[in-house]
């Protein structure tokens, strides 16, 4: 098993080492990293969450509650912990403690989750998988975007004026509005509009990693490295376990539900943890570095969970 995640992982670092070592003849402007980021976030992941939601064949109003219970309060749990930790153990700002918090929770669930868990458990664990992916992303990126937002020295007036604009605006929540308005209403985007949707949303991954990787020649590896291993250690050890309780032993969902939330909970930090904090420009050195750690060290803690999991 351990040579399968090499096999899975080895992908993910190749694309990340193309943006790392462009940087280095000038190919790339290290700072041309930031256009990137601003792409995808902008673009290609709004493209990514409007064509899971429209295409996707499987209802959301008949998702097991209680599956997503227990990953998200687990995701939930971890993500306050990280502030928390940010805050009084780092002493970061309020605004680079989300970072902290996201990075804690968001999992790589495209890069390595899809193959994981399909390695895993094979057709039974499709239905739980995409269960998850139909609504992570979006929770979480909103959730992340509409924190940072709260952190600005507003009155209640300003704060409320932030807060309706960035509902009405932002590129992730016009995604996840549309995209399930799309599914309401079973409309698909064919010919050129659909391809140039496939287009933009296939890009969100590689153009991701690659932008990783120019941050991390930009920051280097040992940016923020004793913060990098504390969110990597709440990201690999304490999300999977708290998924685990709150799946196995409190809410009893069936074994393979369990396993694929568990799965999900132990996949490393997200690319998105990077791309949150290059668009409101805070922890990019954490999140970058957090994702480095948390991916390398994954080879071994997912072999860890799947034998927890009896699966393998």
């Amino acid at each position: 098993m351990t040579s399968n995640i090499l096999i899975i992982v080895a992908p993910i670092f190749g694309t990340i080492a193309i943006g790392y070592i462009a940087c280095f003849p000038g190919l790339i402007g290290q700072r041309s990293g930031d256009a990137l980021a601003d792409y995808v976030f902008a673009l290609a992941v709004p493209a990514l969450i409007f064509r899971t939601l429209s295409e996707s064949s499987a209802p959301l109003t008949s998702s097991p509650w209680g599956y997503w219970v227990a990953y998200f309060t687990g995701a939930g749990l971890v993500w306050i912990l990280g502030m928390v930790l940010a805050v009084r153990v780092f002493g970061r700002s309020r605004r680079e403690a989300v970072v902290h918090g996201f990075s804690s929770a968001q999992s790589n669930t495209v890069f390595i989750g899809i193959p994981l868990i399909l390695r895993a458990y094979g057709e039974a664990g499709a239905v739980p998988l995409f269960l998850l992916l139909a609504v992570h992303l979006p929770i979480m990126m909103s959730a992340a975007s509409i924190l940072i937002e709260s952190t600005e020295d507003l009155d209640r007036a300003a704060r409320l004026r932030r807060f309706a604009r960035t509902l009405l605006t932002h590129p992730i929540l016009l995604a996840l509005l549309f995209g399930l308005l799309a599914q309401a209403f079973d409309f698909k985007l064919t010919g050129v509009p659909g391809d140039i949707l496939h287009s933009l949303a296939v890009s969100a991954s590689p153009v991701a990693l690659v932008a990783m990787g120019m941050a991390l020649a930009r920051y280097g590896f040992r940016s923020d490295p004793s913060a990098a291993a504390v969110v990597a250690t709440l990201k690999l050890v304490v999300h999977p376990a708290l998924v685990y309780v709150l799946g196995v032993h409190v809410l009893h969902l069936e074994p393979v539900f369990a396993g694929v939330a568990v799965l999900f909970a132990a996949l490393p930090s997200g690319i998105n943890g990077y791309l949150l904090a290059a668009r409101y420009g805070t922890g990019e050195k954490l999140a970058s570095t957090a994702i480095a750690y948390s991916t390398a060290a994954s080879v071994a803690t997912i072999g860890v969970w799947l034998a927890i999991l009896g699966v393998g």
